[in-house]
C-alpha cells in the first residue's frame, strides 16, 4: 500500500527555474496582465456607456470580457509572486480554490463563446424576427447558463481532485494548480480523476464546439444565398472575430485537456497554458475592437465626450 502523507502545501515549480529569467518574466507577465484588465475592464464599461453597443452580441461579449478578467486574476496574481519568491508555494485549500475557479472559468468561456455563436446564427438567418427572439430576457437566460453551469461542474471536478492521494512529491511540475500536473504527482485516487478529467473535457468541448459548428454552417449557407455582395461581405466581417477568438481558445483547451498526463504533455502545456491564461485574455478586446466599426465608433465617441465635458 503506497505511504499516503497528509498535504498542507505545494511548491509551484512555474515555467522555468533560471534566476536570471524570471525577473524578466515577471515585467512581462506584470505588462500582459496590466494590459488584459485595462482592455476588458475598457470593453465592458464602453459597452455599458455606449447606445449604438446595446444589442445583445455586445451584452454577450461584456461577460466575455468578464470572464476574461476572472480567468487571468485566479492565475496570473499568484504567478506574480512566485516569480519574485524563493519558496514558490501555494497552500493545499488554495491549490484547490485556484482549480475550482480554473475549471468554472474554462466553462463559462467556451459556453459564452457557444452562446455568441448562437446569436450571430439568429442575425445573419433570422434577421426579422431577431430583435423578439433574442430580447433582454432571453439574453439573462442564455448567459445565466454558463454560469450556473460551470460553477456546478467545477464543483463535481474539484471533489474528485480532492480525492487525488499524494506520498511525499508536492512539486507541481506548473505555474498554477491544474489537474494534469497533479494528476502526475498524485500517487492515489488517480484512475478516477484521469477519466472524469478527459471525460467531462471531451464532452463539454464537444457540445459547445458543435453548437459554434452548427451555427457557423448555417451562417455560410445563408450569406452564399444573399444575391448582395456588400451584404456577404458585411455578414462574414461581423463573425471574423468571434471565429478567431473560438479557434485559438478551443485550439489551446483541447491540446491541454484532451490527452493523458504524461512528463512531455505537462511541459508543453505550460507553454500552451501561458497562451490561454495570459495572451488570449489580453488579444480578446483588441480583436474584437481592431475589426469592429461600432465599437470603434463608440470609442471615439467616449473620447470626444470626455474632451468636451474637460
Amino acid at each position: 500500500m503506497p505511504n499516503f502523507t497528509d498535504v498542507t502545501e505545494f511548491t509551484l515549480l512555474g515555467l522555468t527555474c533560471r534566476q536570471e529569467l524570471q525577473v524578466l518574466l515577471f515585467v512581462v507577465f506584470l505588462a500582459v496582465y496590466m494590459i488584459t484588465l485595462l482592455g476588458n475592464i475598457g470593453m465592458i464599461i464602453l459597452i455599458g456607456i455606449s447606445p449604438q453597443l446595446q444589442s445583445p452580441m455586445y451584452f454577450f461579449l461584456s461577460h466575455l470580457s468578464f470572464a476574461d478578467v476572472c480567468f487571468s486574476s485566479n492565475v496570473t496574481p499568484k504567478m506574480l509572486e512566485n516569480l519574485l519568491s524563493e519558496t514558490k508555494s501555494i497552500s493545499y485549500v488554495g491549490c484547490l480554490v485556484q482549480c475550482y475557479f480554473f475549471i468554472a472559468l474554462v466553462h463559462v468561456e467556451v459556453y459564452i463563446l457557444a452562446v455568441m455563436a448562437f446569436d450571430r446564427y439568429m442575425a445573419i438567418c433570422n434577421p426579422l424576427l431577431y430583435g423578439s427572439k433574442m430580447s433582454r430576457t432571453v439574453c439573462v437566460r442564455l448567459i445565466s447558463v454558463p454560469y450556473v453551469y460551470g460553477f456546478s461542474v467545477s464543483l463535481i471536478c474539484t471533489l474528485w481532485t480532492y480525492g487525488l492521494y499524494f506520498c511525499g512529491n508536492f512539486e507541481v511540475n506548473h505555474f498554477y494548480c491544474a489537474d494534469p500536473p497533479l494528476i502526475k504527482i498524485a500517487c492515489g485516487g488517480v484512475h478516477i480523476k484521469e477519466i472524469t478529467m478527459i471525460v467531462i473535457a471531451g464532452i463539454n468541448f464537444t457540445y459547445s464546439l458543435s453548437v459554434v459548428l452548427i451555427s457557423y454552417t448555417l451562417i455560410v449557407v445563408a450569406v452564399l444565398r444573399m444575391h448582395s455582395a456588400d451584404g456577404r461581405r458585411k455578414a462574414f466581417s461581423t463573425c471574423g472575430s468571434h471565429l478567431t477568438a473560438v479557434s485559438m481558445f478551443y485550439g489551446t483547451l483541447i491540446f491541454m485537456y484532451l490527452r493523458r498526463p504524461t512528463e512531455e504533455s505537462i511541459e508543453r502545456g505550460k507553454m500552451v497554458a501561458v497562451f490561454y491564461t495570459t495572451v488570449i485574455p489580453m488579444l480578446n478586446p483588441m480583436i474584437y475592437s481592431l475589426r469592429n466599426k461600432d465599437v470603434k465608433e463608440a470609442v471615439n465617441k467616449a473620447i470626444t465626450k470626455t474632451y468636451v465635458r474637460q
